[in-house]
């Protein structure tokens, strides 16, 4: 499996911190994940009750395994030490919010990193744009 990058997060927020996060997955999930990927683009991370959950990320089905037993954008519980969990709430005191950077394998086991940051303004996102371009037609003269 390639890494899978959240591209929309790193145009969207400013990465202050990363983190790297277990998931709670199904067995058809993961085949899925190994063969057709995960969509992180519209995904968030909440924190709820001491416990941490990946939101609005889609997990292709495995086209091999029951429909019923697949839900393609439910909540999945995401694995941390209870010191990150901390962490991560004291960022959500200062308003950071919390984001699937991006999916990939360790081993047998699949991972997802976090990144925590704070939302670019239009101005800022526009100013990014800018020199991107301008270091590219540098690049092309």
């Amino acid at each position: 499996m390639k890494k899978i990058v959240n591209k929309n997060a790193y145009r969207l927020y400013r990465i202050e911190a990363k983190l790297e996060a277990g998931l709670v997955l199904t067995g058809p999930e993961v085949k899925a994940i190994r063969t057709r990927g995960i969509d992180l683009k519209e995904a968030l991370v909440r924190v709820k009750e001491g416990e941490v959950f990946l939101v609005n990320a889609v997990i292709h089905p495995y086209p091999f395994a029951r429909p019923e037993d697949q839900q393609p954008s439910r909540e999945r519980k995401l694995l941390l030490k209870e010191a990150e969990i901390k962490k991560l709430l004291e960022y959500k005191k200062r308003k950071l919010t919390i984001v699937p950077l991006a999916c990939y394998t360790k081993g047998r086991w699949i991972k997802i990193q976090l990144g925590i940051g704070k939302k670019k303004s239009k101005k800022q996102r526009k100013q990014d744009l800018i020199a991107r371009e301008e270091k590219r037609a540098l690049l092309n003269f």
